[in-house]
């Protein structure tokens, strides 16, 4: 093994037990075996799964199970564990978080976000909310640790993950030029199906929420429209502003009021991606199927993203060409996770981040 001779004892991590909560604690730094690498996190996305298995736990954890969360992140390779080949100390590189067992239809078809035994970063094993994150020799073989470029902001190629789920939401519905494009929701997920909807040639995307400075984001992002509910009814913006309903409607807010209105403003051969997923208990939505069967409406969900889609996400980040730097609000370093765990609840910013880089101006607290 190949390992960088200054790194520390121990390490800062969000670690949560199982009916236990979480708990901000000093531990081992891991030590990569055959097979695996061990990263130096230059930058850690929370992500609302964090706070969620933060607050609830994870079905996949059994009682008492500890671990480290965080499954959004980009690292230098600081050590490599025998075996391993075409990696080397200090490249940079992004890991699709979700594995797959490798045998089943699923990761046959390249969608280990899909295998019904999937295993994750921050979820089954130690995830990156830590300066230091092991990665096992399963996610090298299932190729996904990518290689990224050693120039971009690692504030920005952090974003890959959540863009990779973007991506998968907006494929199914498949936007094409000229299409009217609706997005319900303006935090993180929403702004950047918006953006992406913009990208792909939808001559206007409107996004729908109760906060005008998430609208103000979404305008500087390429969303044409903001609709604020406080004020306007998505609705009545619907009747005023097209000849009969959206092509395209992504809901990114977790609410069954809202997949109804959804479905209800679609045009005929509308698509509907019911992209955020309800509260436990709350998911049974009554449908009207026959506005689906009449109006030949498409009405599909997704979950996470694959490694083709977070490969496609680091791209396009690398790119410059999708303009979302501003969707990461806060930088916090490493010896503020509680702090950066405390702005991600309150929901004030968009995206937080964990960096090992100093603050920058204007970011964090």
């Amino acid at each position: 093994m190949t390992a960088a001779d200054t790194l520390p004892a121990t390490m800062a991590a969000a670690r949560y037990t199982q009916g236990g909560g979480l708990a901000f604690a000093e531990v081992p730094v891991p030590t990569p075996a055959a097979g695996e690498l061990l990263l130096e996190v230059e930058a850690a996305g929370i992500c609302g799964t964090d706070l969620k298995i933060a607050a609830n736990g994870h079905r996949k954890l059994s009682a008492g199970q500890t671990i480290t969360l965080g499954h959004e992140f980009i690292g230098r390779i600081v050590a490599v564990g025998e075996g391993v080949a075409g990696y080397e100390i200090g490249q940079r590189v992004g890991v699709a978080p979700n594995l797959g067992c490798g045998a089943c239809g699923m990761c046959g078809a390249g969608l280990m976000n899909m295998c019904p035994d999937y295993t994750a970063f921050g979820i089954t094993f130690d995830g990156a909310l830590a300066p230091l994150v092991r990665v096992p020799a399963v996610a090298i073989a299932q190729n996904c640790v990518v290689p990224v470029s050693a120039d971009a902001d690692p504030h920005l190629l952090v974003l890959a993950e959540p863009l990779s789920c973007a991506i998968n939401g907006l494929r199914v519905v498949q936007p094409t030029f000229g299409d009217i494009a609706l997005i319900y929701g303006g935090g993180p997920m929403g702004l950047m199906c918006a953006a992406l909807a913009a990208m792909a040639g939808c001559s206007r995307v409107a996004v729908a929420d109760r906060h005008p400075e998430r609208l103000d984001l979404a305008k500087q992002i390429g969303a044409t429209d903001g609709i604020d509910v406080t004020r306007e009814s998505v609705v009545d913006w619907v009747k005023s502003n097209t000849r009969g309903g959206v092509d395209i409607v992504v809901t990114a807010a977790p609410s069954e009021a809202i997949q109804l209105e959804a479905l209800s403003i679609l045009a005929p051969f509308g698509r509907l991606s019911l992209f955020a997923g309800l509260p436990k208990g709350a998911s049974e939505v009554l449908l009207d199927t026959n506005v689906i069967h009449y109006k030949n409406l498409l009405v599909t969900g997704t979950s996470g993203g694959s490694p083709r889609d977070y490969r496609d996400a680091l791209k396009l980040i690398e790119s410059g060409r999708l303009k979302i730097e501003k969707l990461v609000s806060h930088v916090y370093d490493f010896d503020h996770i509680a702090d950066a765990f405390e702005m991600a609840k309150s929901k004030q910013g968009q995206k937080i981040v964990l960096s090992n880089r100093p603050r920058r101006q204007g970011a964090g607290r």
